[in-house]
């Protein structure tokens, strides 16, 4: 994994030069997997997203927060071994399986972030235990670009980073830093972004087009994540234009998106609207503009829009086109955790937002959640 060892503690930097070596022996400065190739697909996705062909499967969600121990513990049934169990399935058929992981992996600690606040402030601690619960579920790449990755200072990040390493999950998010997998024989870069200095910043647009860049120069696929966006019911849509939350500037989502793909990108990936917002084809690749709240516990408003969710399977081409894909529908009720929803609510809230916001950009959107390209 390519990161900027100075951003990092003394043992993040010990553990990041390790990975570096190891990567090195292999011709590639990053840290290299198989993936999940050659494993059984699930019978949701068995009949159009999985021949035998050169295509890489991606299967992608939101918001991960399985539960936390701060300011008391507030953690789901069975420590949280079943949350993402009815997903299992989907996500390890995929070659590699994506999500936005809110909140550090850390079981002690200070936190200063809401300065004794808790009913207005949020702080996430999640058990390293969980850590496993994720590598089960078959996660390859998980984004820590977002704005509860510093909930317990740098000394929660570099934990998380221990954690993810030690499992084998591939992570990008702290400045400069992306990560390579090789899936299928092809090399897939992943780089993560968010809307401040603290992580890759996508309002710094200059910066960020030299890092997919550079990603793309080295990969056959880059897969680009960003954290941005207002949030709830209020902002499904994707405005023109920059985006404000809680006085911050959440960035020009259209803009960063769309230079990217113009950069090397071949498929982006949004969270952190808390809501699932419509899919744009651009120069023949995808952008999810956000995939909401996908296992979240306790902490989170899940009334509405805010509690439906999916993830969103996509069938990427050898050289990074987008050739097909599919929403595999889910809800979540309180206190949170994902379940598969029968009458699809998801999809036709998706359709309408794709088609509102970008029309003929935007893919064919199927009543059974399949995503085909306008011919």
């Amino acid at each position: 994994m390519r990161h900027v060892l100075k951003s990092l503690p003394r043992i993040a930097v010990l553990s990041a030069v390790a990975s570096l070596l190891i990567a090195t022996a292999f011709g590639i400065h990053a840290l290299l997997s198989t993936g999940y190739a050659g494993t059984v697909a699930s019978s949701q996705r068995a009949d159009s997203l999985h021949a035998a062909d050169s295509s890489i499967s991606i299967a992608a969600v939101g918001d991960i927060m399985m539960g936390t121990t701060y300011p008391v513990p507030q953690l789901p049934p069975d420590d949280g071994r079943g949350m993402l169990v009815p997903f299992h399935a989907v996500l390890r058929a995929a070659d590699i399986a994506f999500g936005n992981l809110e909140g550090p992996l850390l079981d002690g600690g200070t936190t200063t972030k809401c300065a004794g606040d808790t009913a207005n402030c949020y702080a996430f601690r999640v058990p390293t235990r969980y850590g496993a619960y994720l590598k089960d579920a078959g996660f390859d790449l998980l984004s820590i670009a977002n704005n509860h990755a510093l909930d317990f200072g740098e000394q929660g990040r570099e934990r998380t980073v221990r954690v993810l390493d030690s499992l084998g999950i591939a992570w990008s998010g702290i400045p400069a830093s992306s990560a390579i997998r090789v899936v299928r024989g092809r090399r897939v870069g992943f780089i993560a972004f968010s809307y401040d200095d603290d992580s890759n910043n996508l309002r710094d647009l200059d910066r960020a087009k030299v890092l997919v860049r550079a990603l793309a120069a080295q990969c056959h696929i880059v897969l680009v994540s960003f954290h941005g966006g207002a949030e709830g019911a209020k902002h499904q849509h994707v405005p023109h234009g920059e985006e404000r939350a809680f006085g911050e500037n959440r960035g020009a989502l259209r803009q960063f998106t769309h230079a990217m793909i113009d950069a090397g990108a071949d498929l982006v990936l949004g969270h952190g609207p808390h809501v699932v917002r419509g899919l744009e084809m651009y120069k023949q690749r995808l952008i999810a503009y956000s995939l909401g709240n996908f296992a979240t516990y306790a902490m989170f408003n899940l009334n509405g829009p805010n509690g439906l969710t999916c993830i969103l399977e996509a069938r990427l081409g050898g050289d990074g086109r987008f050739l097909d894909g599919r929403l595999v529908p889910a809800k979540q009720f309180k206190p949170g955790g994902p379940v598969p929803d029968p009458v699809a609510a998801i999809i036709p809230v998706v359709r309408k937002l794709t088609t509102e916001d970008f029309g003929e950009a935007g893919p064919i959107i199927r009543d059974d959640g399949r995503i085909d390209i306008r011919r």
